[in-house]
Parts: structure tokens; C-alpha cells; sequence
């Protein structure tokens, strides 16, 4: 792990003078010749661990799909650094969460709660269980059906699964590295649905 260490630290002063760590992708060749765990990361500033590419692509896809619409707000900055607290070398659980749920709070903020200056995935879940019928998405909907309710099902799943958002007379508790990455995900989910119009409110 010490190695590890130095590893990714010198990287991230690689990547601070020269713009990337592994320029010449030769460390990126012999991680990935000696099948490690762990890989360099798409800024080439740092490891991270090895997941299944296409994965960790439709991530990346979203991150750059986000940044490119304005109405999104920093969706795709806390994406990015949601996916680097799950996945970097020393993760962060609690601010991988954190992190995912201030994503789906900007990119959804436009569509559910637009003149809601300090709105939060609570409040906007609220917006859609009182006027669930001004939302609609592209997915196909059999008649009688809600079809806001995998949306509202995802972000409610998201808002709830946080533990550490309070504290209590039991003690906080800290997300699992499982449950962050997991949200990591359902977030990016999210972000992509409201960033692609997916997701939007009806006139």
C-alpha cells in the first residue's frame, strides 16, 4: 500500500507540471500487464480502482454529457468528485454520498423545483409527490400507471439511503464503501435522465 502511496502521489505532481502523470501511458501498460487492481485515472492525476470499462464509462459519459448543459448547474463537477471519493485510492464513503446527492440536486433542480433557491432532493421529492402529475419522462407508460414513479423511486432510494445526513441519540452513521458506490451510480443515472431531457415537466 506504501508504494501505492507514492505512486499516486507522484502523479498528482506529474499532472500538476506537466498536465498528466502517465503522458506516455506507460505505467497506465504495466498495471494493466500485471493485472493490478488499480488503475490510472482518466485525468492521469491518481489510481483508482479497476472496474468493468464499460462501467465506469457510462460514468465518464455523463460527467461530460452534464458539463455540456447549463441548465445542469455543477452536476458534473460533484459526479466527478463523487466518482473519485468512491473509487480513488483511499476512498471517502461519506463524501462520495454527499457528493452524488448534491449531482442529482443540480441536475433535476431546473426541471422540479426551478424557483426553489435552496431546494434539496428532499424538497424536490415533495414537488413530485404533490404535483406528480406535471412530470413525465421518455420511458413508455401502460395506461393508469405513474410515470414519475421510477424517478421519484431512485431519488427517494438515493435521499434515504444517506446515513449520515443527521445526527441522533444513537449516534451517526457513516455510509458503507457498498452503499457509496451504489449511489455513485444511481446518481449517475439520475444525471444522465435530467441532463438528456428524460425527464422534464410538462407545460
Amino acid at each position: 500500500m506504501a508504494l501505492l502511496d507514492v505512486v499516486d502521489a507522484l502523479l498528482r505532481i506529474q499532472a500538476e507540471r506537466y498536465g498528466s502523470g502517465d503522458a506516455d501511458g506507460s505505467l497506465t501498460a504495466l498495471l494493466d500487464e500485471g493485472g493490478s487492481a488499480y488503475r490510472v485515472n482518466d485525468d492521469g492525476d491518481g489510481l483508482e480502482a479497476r472496474i468493468v470499462p464499460p462501467v465506469r464509462e457510462a460514468v465518464v459519459g455523463t460527467v461530460k454529457d452534464a458539463a455540456a448543459v447549463s441548465s445542469t448547474g455543477s452536476a458534473a463537477d460533484h459526479l466527478a468528485s463523487a466518482w473519485q471519493a468512491a473509487y480513488g485510492l483511499h476512498p471517502d464513503p461519506v463524501r462520495a454520498y454527499s457528493e452524488a446527492i448534491k449531482a442529482v440536486e443540480s441536475a433535476a433542480h431546473a426541471v422540479v423545483q426551478a424557483n426553489h433557491a435552496k431546494a434539496t432532493l428532499g424538497t424536490m421529492l415533495g414537488e413530485i409527490g404533490n404535483a406528480r402529475s406535471k412530470f413525465v419522462t421518455v420511458l413508455a407508460t401502460p395506461a393508469g400507471k405513474d410515470p414519475i414513479a421510477p424517478v421519484e423511486g431512485m431519488m427517494r432510494a438515493l435521499w434515504e439511503g444517506q446515513t449520515s445526513r443527521h445526527g441522533n441519540q444513537n449516534g451517526t452513521v457513516p455510509e458503507s464503501l457498498e452503499a457509496a458506490r451504489a449511489g455513485v451510480h444511481v446518481a449517475a443515472a439520475l444525471v444522465q435522465w435530467f441532463a438528456s431531457g428524460a425527464v422534464r415537466r410538462n407545460p
